[in-house]
């Protein structure tokens, strides 16, 4: 069965119809080609053609009168933050973000994959992660600007603090 793009998502349509899943892994769900099977053994080829489309949880890629394929995303081992304030919060995501890091926000939450390095350096910074076992599902997409460093125009850094800075009155 060929996938070329979703049909709708089961929290937008709940159905009584029998489920079917794909089990995808986090970084699978933005793979623009790939062969998969589910978990009663379809064979699923998901071939997208548009360029930043990913498969979202519930995502329904195959429907008919008794039956619906849908996506899962698999719980993986991650680094979970709970910024105090806006500042922590532009402050770790810049960081992260500078490292080039898949990034994930989620219910007031920074999220980011398992990785021991980040995990010690975050510790060794100040911020207080917790390893846990969740489901990242929501992938912060950015496109970066071209941008100055040092003398070359102010980083985007510096505009994250001075938007956080308490205002003066």
């Amino acid at each position: 069965m060929i996938i070329n793009q979703t049909i709708g998502n089961l929290s937008e349509n709940p159905s009584a119809k029998n489920i079917d899943y794909l089990d995808l892994e986090w970084f699978e769900t933005s793979k623009r080609i790939q062969r998969k099977k589910t978990r009663l053994g379809t064979d699923i080829a998901i071939k997208f053609l548009r360029e930043g489309q990913c498969l979202r949880e519930g995502d329904i890629l195959f429907e008919d009168q008794e039956n619906i394929i849908a996506v899962n995303v698999l719980e993986t081992e991650a680094i979970v933050m709970s910024p105090d304030s806006l500042l922590e919060m532009g402050t770790v995501c810049y960081e992260i973000g500078n490292k080039h890091i898949p990034l994930f926000i989620q219910e007031d939450k920074v999220l980011l994959p398992f990785e021991m390095p980040m995990f010690r350096w975050l510790e060794a910074s100040g911020f207080k992660p917790e390893k846990q076992t969740v489901k990242l599902l929501n992938l912060l997409k950015s496109n970066v600007e071209p941008h100055g460093h040092g003398s070359l125009g102010s980083s985007i850094f510096n505009k994250i603090l001075k938007m956080a800075a308490p205002k003066d009155e």
